[in-house]
């Protein structure tokens, strides 16, 4: 009895110590998640499935073999800017399972990875990509994080681009990639070419945190600037009242375009005012974190004119969106009786907290002061 209660005890101690060995030379994590390799890459994930935008301007080719980065194929994007949807902006997003816009469990959990690498290039160069994305994805079962790089012009030769997702959140991650595109920044439109996507657990990264901007920081420069930030997305009031140019070519204030706006009074919605909001990104009223860090402006200007002289603005503003992720303060001018010549205005933002704008300028009226509609100008609108 006594022989076999010591080879059981040594049978126990031979089995632990396997165990031991196999838990110890368990398979390391990995050090990269594919996004897109090659076309029909095992290691590929996600599904470059939720268009966005004016999805009717964009055409997507999975296997093009005009001067891969590496491999057999690379991804080939065309962008038409025609505003097929009268969005004015398209893009996309690679989801898990297709069409997933949070409505499913299907994110990927990629703690540790520090990084997400990617290959660009554009057919001709000087392509205009609004952002880069990974996460973001709302819904039932939202991304656990969002990060965000943009504008970018892209060269006509391959270049790497990297996101920082160094002590992000990268336990739910559905939007596994994402771009979009505006017609602001590509007018005539574009083609361009991505490869090589993936993540990866780059120990050396480091975290970065939010960038105070430099001065001066434009809203508008010209269309087609690079320079440029924020949207004009936020339509407000009697939206139907209005239209908007951003590539008016007559008698700009400065380079070679400006913004006309034209307002006609006609109360559509029955709010008897309208306005526009520049935003970051578009459509954000509050929902999504992406503000800007602009404690280093102590004004915002900008250059306008009437049509005819005359036409009365309420309010020009800076900020002064509320939401989950509201701006940080607001400052305003009003009311401003427009010249018919090209005049400069000012926002005074000495003592305002602007380290954080999602809403980087806007602009109301009504039908009371402008009973026979407006038409307007705008010009160089830039923080300094």
């Amino acid at each position: 009895m006594k022989k076999l209660i010591v080879v059981a005890a040594v049978m126990f101690c031979f089995t632990a110590a396997g165990l031991a060995e196999e838990k110890a030379g368990e398979a390391p994590a990995p050090k990269e998640f594919v996004v897109y390799k090659d076309k029909g890459a095992k290691e590929n994930h996600y599904v470059p499935s939720g268009w966005m935008g004016d999805y009717g301007d964009l055409k997507s080719n999975d296997q093009a073999v005009d001067n891969p980065h590496s491999g057999t194929t690379c991804m080939q994007f065309t962008y038409t800017a025609k505003k097929s949807q009268g969005q004015g902006w398209g893009g996309i997003y690679w989801q898990n399972p297709a069409n997933n816009w949070g409505s499913k469990k299907g994110g990927f959990d990629l703690t540790g990875m520090t990084k997400l690498t990617f290959w660009a290039r554009g057919a001709k160069g000087g392509e205009k990509i609004q952002k880069f994305v990974v996460g973001g994805i709302e819904g039932t079962y939202p991304d656990s994080a969002k990060v965000e790089m943009g504008p970018l012009e892209l060269n006509d030769t391959w270049k790497q681009y990297t996101l920082n997702l160094v002590d992000k959140d990268l336990s739910y991650i559905n939007g596994g990639f994402g771009w979009t595109i505006t017609a602001d920044l590509n007018p005539e439109g574009c083609v361009f070419y991505l490869d090589d996507i993936k993540f990866e657990a780059d120990t050396a990264m480091k975290a970065e945190g939010r960038k105070q901007e430099g001065m001066p920081f434009y809203i508008y420069a010209d269309r087609g600037s690079i320079a440029n930030h924020f949207i004009p997305s936020g339509w407000m009031g009697d939206y139907g009242d209005l239209k908007y140019d951003g590539n008016w070519k007559s008698d700009p204030y400065l380079g070679d375009t400006c913004i006309k706006i034209s307002y006609s009074g006609q109360v559509t919605q029955g709010a008897r005012w309208a306005g526009i909001f520049w935003q970051n990104p578009a459509n954000n009223w509050g929902t999504q974190d992406a503000g800007f860090d602009l404690s280093k402006a102590a004004k915002l200007t900008f250059w306008a004119r009437g049509e005819k002289g005359g036409e009365r603005i309420e309010e020009f503003k800076v900020g002064g969106i509320m939401g989950e992720y509201s701006d940080s303060d607001t400052a305003s001018i009003s009311p401003v009786i427009l010249n018919k010549e090209w005049t400069q205005y000012s926002i005074d933002l000495k003592g305002k907290d602007m380290s954080y704008i999602i809403g980087g300028f806007a602009w109301s009226t009504n039908v009371d002061v402008n009973p026979e509609g407006a038409v307007f100008y705008l010009d160089e609108i830039k923080f300094e």
